[in-house]
């Protein structure tokens, strides 16, 4: 079987084709998406991409699912796989009843549940308040995210411990000179730190607003989210039948789980707060 990976990131099995926005690892192919996918017609059994699809505005992400059509063959599987609407509202309006009820610990949840629905959509930079979030020190509900999240969550905690252990203040005079001698040396080495201190320079404040519209149109944000009903007929339009949805471990596609896309090797979900769901490409 020939096995398609949209979108991969770092997340690949080097049995399929895997394709990136940019090169993640050996063999993945760079290719914009948004552009088509680089494949001729009736070329795969199987296209998989996992939280992908909510990057699209929703005009792209109809036409990216019917790319995703054109080069499955007849009876091949598309397996999508997206951030679960239908799951952040109900843990929204489970942790607004809770808190307003006056449980501590779900104040703290629902603080979370917030950023879930918002931040990924509204951020202007990397990471957002999630990020920050969880790069404090001291996360009172670290036990609900991380079982929402999975291994990301526990990564972005580590990523925090470790920033705070290194992080060495250099606004002291006496860091000062040697900080300014780098920045004359970025200026001069480096044509992307000097066309930035150009940019700076003649747009002033104008500048914050670059940096925010680069950002958004970065790919990181969240343009749409689904739950099974938009999702399943969104798979219906584009032509797919059987549409089902799945556990992370469940999958038209045979032995799934021995490709650790959805799942790691311990059986636990990569991504739990996810939507699962797949369809069949017609015989005919």
């Amino acid at each position: 079987m020939n096995y398609l990976n949209l979108g991969c990131g770092r997340r690949f099995h080097l049995a399929w084709t895997n394709v990136n926005f940019t090169s993640s690892g050996e063999g993945v192919i760079a290719h914009n998406l948004t552009t088509g996918i680089p494949f001729p017609d009736n070329s795969f059994d199987v296209v998989y991409h996992s939280h992908l699809l909510e990057h699209f505005p929703q005009n792209i992400a109809e036409l990216f699912l019917k790319e995703c059509y054109r080069v499955l063959r007849p009876q091949g599987i598309l397996r999508v796989v997206v951030p679960d609407l239908e799951q952040i509202a109900l843990t929204y309006l489970e942790a607004l009843k809770n808190a307003n009820d006056g449980s501590q610990e779900w104040a703290a949840n629902y603080e979370w549940i917030l950023l879930e629905m918002y931040d990924q959509t509204l951020r202007n930079h990397s990471g957002g308040e999630m990020a920050a979030y969880l790069f404090q020190e001291h996360i009172p509900n670290q036990d609900f995210i991380v079982k929402r999240l999975g291994i990301e969550a526990k990564n972005l905690i580590e990523a925090g411990r470790k920033r705070r252990e290194q992080h060495q203040p250099n606004s002291t005079p006496e860091n000062k000179p040697l900080n300014l001698l780098k920045q004359v040396y970025r200026f001069v080495r480096h044509p992307n730190y000097r066309r930035e201190s150009m940019l700076k320079s003649l747009l002033g404040e104008d500048y914050s607003a670059l940096q925010v519209g680069r950002f958004r149109q970065s790919g990181e944000v969240h343009q749409w989210m689904y739950d099974r009903y938009s999702l399943a007929t969104l798979l219906k339009k584009c032509g797919l039948e059987n549409i089902i949805q799945h556990s992370a471990s469940e999958s038209y596609i045979p032995q799934w789980t021995s490709f650790n896309l959805d799942t790691e090797p311990d059986g636990s979900v990569y991504k739990p707060d996810s939507l699962f769901m797949e369809g069949i490409k017609p015989a005919t």
